[in-house]
């Protein structure tokens, strides 16, 4: 089938479904047309490579949706935005601006090649979208650098030449003053900057990794100008900070201590499986277990108990981890036995899979198996001359029933169509999902009046049964086109023209069946 075909068999099916002649809806009616015909074009192969970016666990759920065109794909990653953390974006612009304060605090007061590199990395970090906690690591680092950071040597300085600005540092290390100016400076005042330098020194938490704000801005007052000491109101500030600092500590113990308890309890779980497993178990790794089940918190809050008890029991896991070792190796055939039974079985599972001819949701004949039964009686057609008609159905506006009750209430609706196409249709009829919410019966030794018979009093079932979905009720109807083969040059032939009187039941109002009279 050429491509002029396909697009006009789109603009037919356009018309027949009554929709306008858009963008949106001659795609959508292409992309059908393509799929008909058995055809690769790859503007319909769009939503395929633009799912297959996603993440498996999005691919999932876009497999349960049944999401079929660009325009549900597009709604879908719409209502997945919609669901993004409201305060995400700022906390990013809170933890940027931290950053960028410290890092800019630092550069301004001095050139130094740690600080030099720690702002390269800070700017590769913003540079790349970082997510707020590697931003608030970084803001860390600048405190950290900031509160350690000793610039008496930059006094030197003032009455020097050139030197080298990317490591002053070392400038300053490498010369070789003959005299000092500034000999008469005050003593109070060299004692002052000492005094300022053990003191910030002081403030830096002795266990805690992190520096507190109030406690970088502090040091940074005092590094600044060393004669606020004497400022009544500034050691309330110094007092302040020491006891943040040692608020710091406390929760740093607290946090080592719950984190000892937690692999004590891991370890002990562990210990007490080993022994229940093993018919090896001795007095002495049982007295462990009850020494474990007797550990208080009191005991937990001494790091010297702890570390006794983790030593302790690691050499009893090491003894008996060596005995299930053995025990392991000596099951080590039987499990490779099993597995390769597993897969054995996996295997057959597959196969058995794909030469299943049932439709997994409506429990009819699939596509597959709808083409055989076709291939059957067109062969008794031509051999027996046996007559038979073909009947296609499709449910009316079933997009709308999903984007209404969801895809969920759809399956249902399916599920429930196939239940009655299954209780009208006889024996000998044969009843399947052609595909979508099409549906195809073949109906043997049966005309197009007999066939017409058959579609209506299926439309009647439908349009008078009552399908709920977790308590609401879902309007259905459905329309049918039917065809026989006596009147048909070929089984294609009979297959498309009740296609084509489908659609002639659609455009002329839904919740009909047309035929040739």
């Amino acid at each position: 089938m050429t491509i002029q075909t396909i697009i006009n068999n789109a603009i037919k099916r356009l018309k027949l479904e009554g929709k306008q002649l858009t963008p949106d809806f001659y795609a959508e009616a292409f992309c059908k047309e393509v799929k008909r015909a058995k055809a690769d074009v790859e503007d319909c192969n769009h939503l395929k490579k633009y799912q297959e970016l996603l993440s498996k666990d999005l691919q999932k759920e876009l497999k349960n949706y049944r999401i079929s065109t660009m325009h549900e794909f597009v709604r879908f990653l719409v209502s997945k935005l919609n669901r993004t953390s409201p305060t995400q974006c700022s906390t990013t612009l809170e933890a940027q601006t931290l950053l960028c304060k410290r890092a800019l605090q630092a550069i301004t007061v001095l050139h130094n090649e740690e600080a030099a590199e720690l702002a390269k990395k800070s700017i590769e970090l913003l540079e790349n979208n970082a997510t707020p906690q590697q931003m608030d690591e970084f803001r860390q680092r600048w405190l950290n650098f900031l509160t350690n950071y000793d610039d008496t040597f930059l006094q030197r300085l003032k009455e020097l030449g050139s030197v080298d600005s990317e490591n002053l540092r070392k400038t300053i290390e490498n010369l070789h003053l003959s005299a000092q100016k500034n000999a008469t400076a005050s003593k109070e005042s060299i004692d002052l900057e000492k005094i300022s330098k053990l003191l910030i020194a002081s403030f830096v938490p002795s266990i805690a990794s992190s520096v507190n704000e109030t406690i970088a801005d502090i040091s940074e007052k005092i590094r600044q100008n060393p004669a606020i000491l004497d400022d009544s109101d500034v050691e309330k500030e110094i007092k302040k900070a020491i006891s943040l600092r040692i608020a710091l500590d406390k929760e740093s113990v607290k946090e080592m201590v719950e984190s000892i308890d937690g692999v004590l309890d891991k370890l002990s779980l562990r210990l007490i499986d080993m022994i229940e497993s093993s018919d090896n178990s001795n007095a002495e790794i049982q007295a462990i277990k009850k020494e474990l089940e007797s550990y208080t918190e009191e005991s937990a809050s001494n790091f010297k108990i702890a570390h006794k008890k983790l030593f302790t029991i690691a050499v009893a896991l090491e003894e008996n981890t060596e005995i299930l070792s053995r025990d392991l190796k000596g099951h080590n055939s039987d499990v490779q036995a099993l597995s390769k039974k597993v897969k054995q079985l996996e295997k057959e599972l597959e196969e058995a899979r794909k030469d299943s001819k049932e439709d997994f949701l409506t429990k009819l004949y699939n596509r597959r198996a709808l083409d055989e039964f076709l291939e059957l009686k067109e062969a008794e057609y031509k051999r027996y001359n046996r007559n038979y008609a073909i009947v296609m159905f499709d449910l009316d506006n079933f997009k709308k029933v999903n984007d209404t009750f969801g895809h969920e209430a759809g399956d249902a609706v399916l599920s429930a169509f196939g239940k009655i196409l299954k209780k009208e249709a006889r024996s000998v009829d044969i009843v399947g999902r052609y595909g979508g919410e099409e549906f195809l019966a073949l109906l043997s030794d049966t005309d197009t009046k007999g066939g017409a018979t058959f579609a209506d009093k299926v439309r009647r079932h439908v349009e008078r049964a009552k399908m709920m979905y977790k308590g609401k009720q879902i309007p259905v109807t459905v329309s049918a086109g039917v065809s026989e083969r006596a009147k048909h040059v070929s089984l294609q032939a009979t297959i498309n023209s009740a296609d084509e009187y489908l659609y002639l039941a659609k455009k002329n109002g839904r919740n009909r069946v047309e035929y040739k009279k």
